[in-house]
């Protein structure tokens, strides 16, 4: 099941799963995270991945803001439904396309995508080790472009370590949340 929360995407309906198991990203750290990388970088260059999408109100947002494809990954069963929902709600179909399952397990799925905007929020006990290992494993498997923004969004006691094969760019704090902005080397 899903609740329907106001004003997540320009004013429109948005759902979210029920339960504490998605955290969705806070409507300010959110017009942050794209305000940052509107200043820098091209969204509609290419592909944004969405990694543990949750509701999919960050890919959503960037397919608004002018990405023109996005992928979104996503392994939980309640917030698959609030994309599946939010994807048919919003009309962007065409658009979008959802990869069920864990991270780790679609790598070769993901393999050859060339995502050039990634926005990484796993849940924030998830090993940041295991994490930075998995961005080494999807750039190897060129799901990141070599022009690409990584984003990571971690609780601000949980610490960042980039993978060698990512260059840290800068990071910001909004409240209890830090966003890390990293480029492939």
């Amino acid at each position: 099941m899903s609740r329907i929360i106001a004003g997540e995407l320009g004013g429109r309906r948005i759902a979210v799963p029920d339960g504490r198991a998605t955290r969705p990203t806070s409507d300010r750290t959110r017009e942050a995270l794209f305000s940052s990388i509107e200043a820098t970088h091209d969204l509609d260059g290419g592909l944004f991945l969405d990694l543990y999408a949750g509701s999919g109100a960050v890919a959503l947002e960037a397919l608004s803001r002018g990405a023109p494809s996005a992928v979104l990954v996503e392994s939980a069963r309640p917030a698959l439904q609030a994309i599946e929902r939010n994807v048919r709600d919003l009309r962007v179909a065409d658009r979008v396309t959802v990869l069920a399952g864990r991270v780790e397990s679609l790598t070769a799925r993901l393999a050859g995508v060339r995502a050039l905007t990634v926005f990484v929020d796993p849940p924030y006990d998830d090993d940041a080790d295991a994490l930075a290992a998995l961005l080494g494993d999807l750039l190897a498997a060129e799901a990141i472009d070599c022009e690409a923004l990584v984003v990571v969004e971690r609780d601000r006691r949980a610490g960042w370590r980039w993978p060698p094969q990512i260059e840290p760019v800068r990071d910001r704090r909004y409240g209890e949340t830090v966003l890390w902005y990293g480029r492939p080397l």
